[in-house]
């Protein structure tokens, strides 16, 4: 009889531990099948969904007297709802402008465009200090600056204010290559190691070069020819 007493005791604990874990899958889901822009990066009716969605997944994981099924439901169609917006966006531009906005001009030729900060209920120190950002502390330089409908600011200086580049000085200059990490925190990437070309022989020997283990290895990559290696520290 205790024993029975005490599980009905842990039920509802339990109960609430796996609808939690649900509702927290589902919305990783949600997410990722919404896209991996970061929350600065959101149109508004992004925003808007990614906070209703929060909001109605707190709800069943608040009461648990609704059931799960029905809790998923406004949840997914939600979702559903953003998925074909999005489809539709980029298919019509006339939408995509009233859902999400267009590019707004803020300085044209050095000059600020007063009505549209009004418009765009920006202050002028906002608009300093998105250019201090980019490394503008003069106006005049800046040729054009884009308010972005994800709310950032393009800047865009005049052509002679604008840094030098290899192509200007008539130097040629080598191709970036990405750093492929073979090992990450004492872990072997297969996937990575297979993609380099190497084998695990040649991380025996890269390995045994810096007298080093692979559980000892904070870093192993490769970026073109050569090897990046850093040790992991004693904690």
């Amino acid at each position: 009889m205790a024993n029975r007493a005490s599980f009905h005791e842990v039920k509802p604990v339990i109960l609430s531990y796996l609808r939690t874990l649900v509702l927290y899958l589902v919305l990783i889901l949600v997410i990722r099948l919404m896209g991996k822009r970061q929350v600065g990066q959101m149109a508004p009716a992004e925003f808007v969904v990614t906070m209703l969605v929060a909001n109605l997944a707190s709800i069943p994981m608040q009461d648990g007297g609704i059931p799960l099924f029905s809790g998923l439901v406004p949840i997914l169609t939600v979702l559903g709802v953003e998925l074909v917006l999005s489809w539709w966006t980029l298919r019509n531009t006339a939408f995509r402008q009233l859902l999400c906005g267009k590019p707004v001009i803020l300085i044209d030729n050095g000059v600020i465009l007063q009505k549209q900060l009004r418009q765009t209920r920006i202050t002028l120190d906002e608009l300093m200090g998105h250019l201090r950002t980019k490394d503008v502390l003069d106006i005049r330089q800046v040729q054009f600056a884009i308010l972005e409908t994800d709310g950032t600011l393009s800047v865009f200086p005049y052509a002679e204010k604008a840094p030098a580049t290899a192509q200007d000085a008539g130097i040629k200059v080598k191709p970036q290559e990405i750093p492929l990490t073979i090992i990450e925190d004492g872990v072997l990437l297969q996937q990575n190691l297979r993609l380099s070309g190497k084998d695990s022989q040649w991380v025996r020997s890269a390995l045994r070069e810096k007298s080093a283990r692979q559980e000892d290895t904070f870093l192993l990559a490769l970026l073109g020819t050569q090897v990046i290696f850093i040790p992991r520290e004693e904690s």
